[in-house]
């Protein structure tokens, strides 16, 4: 790849609908800088994510690999391959623009810290930013829905949020805000300078969806309740009404992105950064917004609406193909391939994702396929023409023996239990882990977990996309289903998958 060494920016939003978008063919509000940038760069419509959710995703964004065969949410390994430490130590300076607070939790404390420097701006959804030991708790009762409050447990995932939000007044206090604003510095004090890479990244439009009042205005429903814009993990009960408003706020949320990308968009109006700085635009995975009956993500199959997700790719020395659209089969591990072919830096034989860089003046003639899924969860594929949920007949959460391979022994928020401690023994290095050997650990889980319900419609079924895009009526093809069992089995095997998956999922030895 003999590209000239390029400054890049990669801006990163969270659950991040692809179906909101124009360019998309979204129609729910108009989203003009998204549209602007439709229009700068090469559009991937078949753009997938990898291992869910959001610092899983993360893991397979540094080290171009799947993550989601071995463990659960968690740290980057001591052996896995990290794009922004790579480029920093071969002289491409690296900066972190982000409100994502899971980044500061024991589950992802190792990758802020591979770039050269960061920018940590607080207080999304429960990011424990604002001290309040007495909050007042009527008036946040009378505040806020009773489904998205719990006051009396300091740990649990609400409780901070309408702490944070007393000091979230202006529009300028809003962290996604503040994130881009910093963005702008970090251009403003830099643009000048070659060879850098800035992730610029928000956790909006995740969750709840709090945006400043104007991005509401054009779209006001009947509800006239409490203050509701954080949806439940679970199957839609809500009145119509709350359910408008919950999607509305959402649609705000959007509007709110759609505007800050404006504002990058118009620095590199009038800076000409089009003549030398890439811009690619993702997100780690969408939303379920009721589609299926179900909100948010985690739980239920991982439908296209949380599947298959927008990517953006502008790179100054592909100018002339701006505008057009590709419809290869890409994904989020395919990401870290690209930012070190574009920066010059050889890429490390654990990668399994592939350049993008190929793809910017033409569609492939080679046929890919997209591995993604949840640790324990259902495994999925796709070959953009066909997806194939697979759950083992006898699918359980309950299955005793869910090992997970790690050397970073910490979930979300807390490190593994003793008891699951208890059980870890060493297990021999699988091909990536560099002739390290690693814990394998059994996975218990605890009341702490945050009261996480379970997988539930977990039976394998196919679905023809071209003939069924919104994937409502599986298809009951023997022969087909067994091609893409067959094709899912083979992309597993080059991951050196543990023993016991390929025996629990498909009773294989």
């Amino acid at each position: 790849c003999n590209l000239r060494s390029v400054k890049t920016v990669f801006l990163l939003f969270d659950s991040l609908n692809l179906r909101m978008l124009n360019s998309y063919g979204g129609k729910y509000l108009e989203t003009p800088n998204f549209n602007r940038l439709a229009k700068k760069s090469v559009q991937f419509n078949k753009h997938y994510i990898g291992s869910m959710p959001c610092m899983p995703a993360r893991r397979d964004m540094h080290s171009g690999r799947l993550s989601f065969l071995h463990r659960s949410w968690g740290p980057l390994e001591p052996f896995d391959n990290s794009f922004p430490e790579l480029l920093r130590l071969n002289n491409t300076y690296t900066h972190l623009v982000t409100d994502h607070y899971h980044y500061f939790e024991d589950g992802g404390a190792t990758y802020h810290n591979r770039f050269n420097s960061y920018d940590f701006i607080r207080g999304q959804e429960r990011d424990p930013w604002k001290a309040m030991v007495q909050p007042p708790l009527e008036k946040f009762r009378e505040k806020y829905h009773k489904s998205q409050i719990n006051l009396e447990d300091r740990e649990h995932v609400y409780y901070f949020y309408p702490i944070n939000s007393e000091f979230i007044k202006e529009e300028k206090d809003f962290p996604s805000v503040k994130c881009f604003n910093s963005g702008l510095d970090f251009l403003q004090i830099n643009k000048d300078a070659d060879n850098w890479f800035l992730q610029l990244e928000t956790f909006d439009p995740h969750e709840p969806f709090f945006a400043p009042e104007r991005f509401k205005e054009k779209i006001k429903t009947k509800y006239r309740g409490p203050r509701l814009d954080w949806p439940q993990y679970d199957r839609v009960t809500e009145t119509d009404e709350e359910v408008q408003e919950l999607k509305a706020n959402y649609i705000a949320l959007i509007a709110l992105c759609d505007h800050l990308l404006g504002n990058v968009l118009d620095y590199f109006d009038q800076n000409n950064l089009w003549d030398d700085t890439a811009l690619i635009l993702t997100t780690d995975h969408g939303f379920m917004l009721g589609e299926h009956d179900w909100w948010a993500k985690n739980r239920m199959p991982l439908y296209n609406e949380i599947a298959n997700v927008p990517l953006f790719f502008y790179h100054p020395d592909y100018k002339k193909y701006q505008g057009e659209q590709r419809n290869v089969v890409t994904q989020n591990i395919d990401l870290m391939p690209t930012f070190l072919s574009m920066h010059g830096h050889s890429i490390p034989k654990e990668v399994t994702g592939k350049s993008l860089i190929e793809f910017l003046n033409k569609d492939s003639k080679q046929k890919y396929s997209a591995l993604y899924g949840y640790w324990g969860g259902g495994i999925n594929i796709t070959d953009g023409h066909h997806t194939y949920f697979h759950y083992p007949e006898n699918f359980s959460q309950q299955n005793p023996d869910r090992y997970q391979y790690t050397l970073m022994p910490t979930h979300m928020r807390q490190f593994f239990s003793l008891e699951e401690l208890q059980s870890a023994s060493l297990h021999e290095p699988f091909d990536f882990t560099k002739e390290v050997s690693v814990l394998k650990i059994n996975r218990i889980e605890r009341k702490t977990d945050g009261g996480y319900k379970g997988f539930e419609d977990t039976k394998s079924a196919l679905y023809n996309l071209a003939q069924d895009p919104g994937q409502l009526n599986s298809i009951q093809d023997k022969d087909l289903i067994l091609k893409y069992k067959n094709l899912m089995i083979n992309e597993i095997r080059q991951y050196d998958p543990p023993k016991e998956l390929l025996k629990n999922y498909f009773d294989l030895i």
